[in-house]
């Protein structure tokens, strides 16, 4: 299944949504979970509590043979598990907190575009900017080396393919646990003021934690703080390229409001996690007229939702003066994205900084040489070359 326009959902799926909104599709390994599209529908799944996000349970529908042999986190857990975990962060992830990092965030931003500026073109948006802003951001936030960047990038792109071998993701998640592991361990010993550190001395020191729990919830945050974020960040300055009107309104906006509502409009056209949020039933369940049985996988297309007609008006037109915030690109409920507010931050000073210092940035290659991750699990391109 492909897209037609790389910045849409396939067609299929958009025709799913229209005719037969719960329906049953057919995964890699035979299995055959159900499939929602509707944006209501994908909201009332996502807060259901008899629909579990532990991927250990059996009927689970896993993106690939490689996924399905990945390290339990948090985000996988079902209450009271999960909520205890994610209440051990809440407060490092809280809007004030992260809010109070806007002034070190855009110190960042600019000295990656003056690097930019002073160096060669065309350049890689990808290697040059998008990837070392929220990988510096969540190392500082984390208390990670970004030293060791080669290391966690390297085994980042493993652990978030669909393409990797069983054997190559264990590799990958098992190299970059250890690293972690150790690295709290070296907190507890000689701490700071980061969120390893304090996850060292407040949880592991009392024996509330072990190691390699404390691994498992560092591997989440640092994979999911960097990729995500990098993506949308290339992807996003792809989709203004392409609409060259609002880019303008973009670089001249003066208004905060503005770029935030940007940020709002490109996740919801956009939604990068282009491979459905998946979960499995516990109970039966009825949703959109169908019955979902106990033990039966459900996929839960949050891309295809957040261009619900129903919803969002002229839904395949990015707008930047709409109001997206609805949109369900972070998910919904009790597993909606904790880094979210971060995420937030750090695309408004991009999108509010990038094309205002680099005003004539452009394509320097043909839009249709593009390379786009279909493979991984977050969309966005493998490179972007830029000139000015």
């Amino acid at each position: 299944m492909t897209r037609g326009c790389p910045f849409d959902p396939p067609p299929e799926l958009t025709k799913l949504r229209e005719e037969e909104p719960v329906t049953r599709v057919r995964l890699w390994d035979g299995s055959t979970p159900w499939l929602v599209t509707r944006y209501d529908d994908v909201r009332e799944i996502l807060l259901d509590p008899r629909i579990s996000s532990d991927t250990s349970r059996p009927g689970y529908p896993h993106p690939s043979a490689a996924t399905a042999t990945r390290r339990m986190h948090f985000i996988n857990m079902d209450n009271p598990d999960h909520d205890r975990h994610r209440r051990l962060l809440t407060r490092y992830f809280a809007v004030k907190r992260l809010e109070a990092l806007r002034p070190r965030i855009q110190h960042i931003v600019d000295e990656l575009i003056d690097q930019m500026l002073a160096g060669p073109k065309p350049v890689d948006l990808v290697e040059a900017f998008a990837l070392p802003l929220p990988s510096l951001v969540i190392c500082e936030l984390l208390g990670v080396p970004y030293a060791d960047r080669d290391l966690f990038h390297r085994t980042s792109k493993t652990i978030v393919s669909r393409h990797a071998t069983p054997e190559e993701m264990q590799a990958a998640t098992t190299e970059l646990h250890e690293y972690l592991g150790d690295l709290v361990e070296s907190k507890g010993a000689d701490p700071g003021e980061d969120v390893f550190s304090r996850l060292a001395v407040e949880q592991l020191r009392t024996g509330q934690m072990s190691r390699d729990e404390i691994a498992d919830m560092g591997l989440l945050l640092l994979v999911a703080g960097h990729e995500t974020t990098a993506n949308m960040i290339a992807l996003g300055t792809l989709a203004l390229l392409r609409h060259p009107e609002q880019l303008a309104e973009v670089r001249a906006a003066d208004d905060p409001a503005l770029i935030a509502n940007t940020v709002e409009e490109l996740l919801r056209f956009l939604t990068i996690p282009h491979l459905g949020r998946r979960r499995v039933a516990l109970e039966d369940v009825e949703i959109g007229g169908q019955t979902i049985r106990a033990g039966e996988g459900v996929i839960v297309a949050t891309d295809v939702a957040n261009r619900d007609p129903e919803v969002f008006d002229e839904p395949d037109r990015f707008d930047v003066h709409r109001n997206a915030r609805h949109h369900v690109a972070f998910g919904y409920g009790i597993h909606q994205c904790l880094g979210q507010p971060l995420a937030r931050v750090e695309l408004q000073i991009v999108y509010g900084t990038l094309y205002r210092r680099i005003p004539t940035l452009a394509l320097a290659q043909p839009f249709e040489e593009v390379e786009f991750k279909h493979e991984m699990l977050a969309y966005g391109v493998h490179r972007l070359p830029v000139t000015w």
